[in-house]
């Protein structure tokens, strides 16, 4: 439940569906597992897993929703090896080099053979939407991953009016500032990691963690014309991360201090527990979010 990465997007006009309207709506893409010869598959499921039915869950105004997807694993190899192995059979036989159209339907029906016997993995993506303050946020590792999912859940509601987060001033400017000057404003503390990249091409990277950021082999790089690309910072004790230069936050973690807020709540329910932790962690990102946006210079105007 609690997320590990952030995806920030801003909603062009204010979402317009609450949880019983978005409910209906996503019935129409369902998760199903993958057929015999399908090669993935892609839909919704309860965001409070298999002990709940509700496709959207609500706590405090917040929606949370789960897309889920199943892929079919067949490596390149395998396929590639069972081709040339039937072609060589084929060729020996007829006495014949085939042809390109013969070997591609042969590769078809390779693919078609191997898929009921393939291996799967799955995988689930959260999605957060704050409506009150017109944002939606994807626990993604990579904006490819979260655009999926968004993608998915256009096609339910028909339209989804959301662009990413757009700043007044690059990340990577805000940053490097920070580094220069050795602090961050609005409660944000410079941790030990960072990616440093030259402004010009070939310049080099510098990746560094345990590092002291403050140091004077930091400035070198800096006075070296090296633009600060990720940095790993804290915000007021409770949230720790790694921000990059197009604004996605990774390796998000929650102090110990807040989970523990929760640990009255019976572990064995888990619906309630769920239910308890969607609520704390969206009641400190709903803080947190606009701060981080406050101090990288705020948004640019419509």
């Amino acid at each position: 439940m609690w997320f590990k990465n952030l995806q920030l997007y801003r909603f062009t006009r204010p979402f317009e569906h609450d949880a019983d309207s978005l409910e209906k709506m996503l019935q129409s893409h369902l998760f199903s597992p993958c057929g015999n010869q399908d090669m993935s598959k892609f839909g919704w499921v309860s965001p409070l897993g298999r002990h709940a039915e509700v496709l959207v869950h609500e706590a405090q105004g917040q929606l949370l929703l789960c897309a889920r997807k199943e892929e079919k694993m067949l490596p390149a190899s395998v396929i590639k090896d069972t081709l040339q192995e039937k072609i060589d059979e084929m060729e020996a036989a007829q006495g014949r080099a085939l042809k390109k159209k013969e070997k591609e339907a042969l590769k078809e029906e390779i693919l078609h053979s191997l898929l009921p016997r393939a291996f799967t993995r799955s995988s689930q993506t959260f999605l957060w939407i704050n409506p009150a303050e017109n944002y939606l946020v994807v626990d993604a590792g990579s904006a490819k991953k979260a655009d999926d999912v968004l993608s998915l859940l256009r096609k339910c509601t028909g339209s989804l009016p959301v662009v990413p987060f757009a700043l007044l001033n690059p990340p990577e400017i805000t940053m490097t500032e920070w580094l220069n000057e050795g602090t961050a404003p609005g409660g944000f503390v410079l941790e030990d990691e960072a990616e440093l990249r030259s402004a010009l091409e070939h310049g080099g990277i510098i990746r560094c963690k345990e590092q002291d950021l403050v140091s004077e082999e930091i400035k070198g790089h800096l006075l070296a014309d090296k633009m600060v690309t990720k940095l790993a910072l804290n915000w007021s004790d409770t949230v720790s991360f790694v921000l990059a230069d197009d604004l996605s936050i990774k390796r998000l973690k929650f102090s110990e201090e807040l989970r523990e807020q929760n640990d009255d709540v019976v572990s064995e329910d888990h619906v309630a527990r769920m239910d308890a932790d969607f609520a704390l962690m969206t009641g400190e990102l709903a803080k947190f979010v606009p701060e981080l946006i406050k101090a990288l210079g705020g948004e640019k105007a419509e």
